[in-house]
């Protein structure tokens, strides 16, 4: 009965004291899993600037211990007093296990411990050994019966009475932590001692920020992410004019597709009159590609301020002017950095990141094929890349929301607003050696550097919780481009690019009606066994012909060819072969992946393997048409790469035994038919312009 008593005055009279000099996204978090449990909060120090010290280069705390000692002694004495950070942490559970777990310490004061002490590692011999737990003592967290104690405790040096049962509800290390999700709920497991804490205290921001992406109810199997969709600043409906967004585009390496991005970047669903851009490119080889977009979009834009190769400005520079582009506008409203190799196919993504309504937030793109994303689940110890237990679930989609991580790349929003506070600083990407982007997540991270007493953690800077960052998977944004193997030898590059980025190859070079060929049996069949389906676009056969002519090596039509098995062609064209432009393996990938599809349908049982490719050119004055022949393959594909009254006039092809003709054949557009016995034919003559066809002969 006395024991049931003095649990429910515990229980009505715990208060729980922090200090906050600033209302950070750390203290937020605090602040909503204290509400979330009921918990009463007193916050000492609210809104007064922050005089304790620099940690990155001295001890400071000590206005945070001044705070503590005065708001303490204005306390009622029949109060329990659990002092805690508050910017790396929340709570895993409500008053009512916290306070049995302390009455069951038997002590009146308990502090929380670490493993490391810090400032001065030579007090580190005064400190007893403990055959459990950790050894030195911590101010981030400390619970007593009354304000009186608690003053007591801390103006001596010897409080370690307890230290090691209150570890086992207050501090943990990442390694020791295990997420348990039960009915709905989510608790960090402290895997070392076999407990659930009350209490999570993280020692440094990685390890907070990735437990808080769970506990208490953030994000569940059951429920999904239970925040996600609160505090959101909606557009649609939108009475005033949309935000003022800088957009900044960075081309800092030879990278394939450019001209595309700038058609995506045109697609985006947003009032081009509220964009601003700011671009650097840093590549002469795109230059043409930039020009282009500007000399038909520029004025579409509310204004444009381009970097170009000949001012010779570095990445980091270039980085801190477009953020600068943005701080410097009294209107703009948040800076949207987007790197080249970023292919946006959300239409909306701008608007969503918007409506999301964070600080420092990215859509997750992916590489496709891989589990490489623009985002870093957790840091190891030294501040690089670690794979979080999640990463892979939220990788593939398995655990959809918005995530708060310590690292992005490539493609991310930031709020305007923070470039005239917390990151103020005109130099945010550079950081010793690290390269900018890892430069830029630092910085930010520690940019606000508010306290955090007692805890030395990743390059000797304390844990700041100021700056946010998030990756959403809500929807689906996009990929990434691979730039390996990236060459620039030819006019149209990204014809070579089918291995490596075989996704956007195919977005930009086979016929947007390609995959209705089975499903909707989009196949005609203009003469018998010849077979009329779509296969390159308009884009891709354009590029084929301009490569072709560029190279201009074209044949003379000649019997004699070194460029074939024996030497001597029996009926000869005026052509070029894919292998005197070093395409034969990215042509052989096209008909195995687009072509061996068809055949193998139309010809059930029969097993492609291709020989012969190349470009073929009719010209009235050149050689207009080719004499009645059979083709040196089982069957022959057939592609015309341009349009006929548009470019050429006559032309085509006759199968004689059947006096039939397909004479107006479409562009892109692939004519598969017999090549020996049956399918005696020839091209029809060409009376006007140039008319192009890619030839393959399969099974020669």
């Amino acid at each position: 009965t006395v024991y049931l008593k003095f649990y429910v005055i515990l229980h009505c009279n715990l208060l729980v004291v922090t200090v906050a000099t600033k209302e950070t996204d750390g203290f937020r978090r605090f602040m909503r899993s204290a509400r979330h449990f009921n918990y009463t909060i007193k916050v000492l120090g609210r809104g007064e600037p922050w005089k304790g010290g620099d940690y990155m280069t001295e001890p400071g705390g000590g206005q945070k211990v001044r705070l503590l000692k005065a708001g303490l002694q204005e306390m009622e004495e029949d109060k329990v007093v659990l002092f805690i950070d508050s910017y790396d942490v929340v709570f895993a559970s409500g008053p009512k296990e916290l306070l049995k777990k302390f009455q069951q310490t038997r002590h009146k004061v308990v502090f929380s411990a670490e493993t490391l002490i810090w400032p001065d590692r030579h007090l580190e011999d005064k400190h007893p050994h403990f055959r459990e737990g950790k050894r030195f003592l911590g101010s981030g967290g400390f619970i007593g019966y009354s304000p009186a104690s608690v003053i007591f405790a801390i103006r001596s040096s010897h409080f370690v009475a307890g230290l090691v049962l209150m570890l086992r509800f207050v501090c943990l290390r990442l390694d020791e932590v295990v997420l348990k999700f039960e009915d709905g709920q989510v608790r960090a497991r402290n895997v070392l001692y076999d407990t659930l804490p009350v209490v999570i205290h993280g020692n440094g921001p990685t390890k907070i920020n990735y437990l808080s992406n769970y506990i208490p109810t953030v994000w569940t199997f059951e429920t999904g992410c239970s925040v996600c969709l609160e505090d959101l600043r909606p557009l649609s409906g939108l009475k005033s004019e949309y935000p003022l967004v800088v957009i900044g585009i960075f081309i800092q390496q030879p990278t394939p597709f450019v001209s595309v991005f700038f058609e995506t970047l045109l697609k985006l669903e947003y009032p081009k009159n509220r964009l601003k851009l700011f671009i650097y490119n840093q590549e002469q080889h795109h230059e043409v590609a930039v020009s282009s977009f500007l000399k038909d979009h520029r004025k579409e834009y509310q204004d444009v301020k381009v970097i170009g190769p000949e001012e010779n400005m570095d990445r980091v520079a270039s980085r801190n002017l477009g953020l600068d582009m943005c701080r410097q506008d009294k209107d703009c409203e948040y800076f949207f950095s987007v790197d080249i190799e970023v292919v946006l196919k959300n239409k909306d993504t701008l608007k969503i990141l918007i409506e999301q309504n964070e600080p420092i937030i990215a859509p997750m793109i992916t590489r496709e094929g891989r589990l490489w994303t623009n985002f870093w689940g957790a840091l190891s110890a030294d501040g690089y890349y670690a794979r979080s237990e999640d990463y892979v679930d939220i990788v593939q989609g398995r655990r959809v929301g918005v995530w708060n991580v310590p690292y992005l790349t490539k493609v991310y929003l930031v709020k305007a607003s923070l470039l005239h506070e917390e990151l103020s600083n005109n130099d945010l990407f550079s950081s010793g050696t690290l390269d900018l982007d890892m430069a830029f997540c630092h910085n930010i991270d520690w940019s606000n550097s508010p306290f955090h007493f007692g805890h030395k953690i990743m390059h000797d800077r304390p844990p700041s919780g100021g700056v946010f960052m998030y990756v959403t998977n809500m929807h689906t944004f996009g990929r990434m481009l691979s730039t390996e193997n990236y060459q620039m030898s030819h006019l149209h590059n990204d014809l070579w690019q089918i291995f490596e980025n075989p996704k956007d190859w195919e977005e930009r070079y086979i016929h947007e009606n390609y995959t209705k060929i089975m499903r909707d049996k989009l196949i005609e069949t203009p003469c018998p066994d010849v077979y009329w389906f779509p296969l390159f676009s308009d884009i891709g056969c354009d590029h084929i012909v301009q490569e072709m002519e560029n190279f201009g090596q074209w044949s003379g039509g000649r019997n004699t060819d070194t460029r074939i098995q024996g030497g001597y062609e029996n009926v000869p064209t005026i052509d070029i072969h894919m292998t005197q432009i070093n395409y034969e393996k990215e042509w052989q990938k096209l008909l195995l992946d687009y072509i061996a599809p068809i055949t193998e349908t139309m010809y059930p049982g029969y097993y492609t393997k291709f020989d012969l490719a190349f470009v073929v050119r009719y010209k009235p004055d050149e050689q207009p048409f080719l004499r009645p022949h059979h083709d040196a393959s089982t069957f022959t594909i057939n592609i015309a790469l341009n349009q006929k009254v548009l470019d050429y006039q006559g032309g085509g092809c006759r199968f004689i035994r059947y006096n039939c003709s397909v004479e107006a054949p479409r562009k892109g557009w692939a004519l598969m038919h017999p090549g020996r016995l049956t399918h005696y034919h020839e091209g029809l003559r060409t009376t006007a312009g140039t008319r192009y066809i890619a030839v393959s002969f399969v099974d020669p």
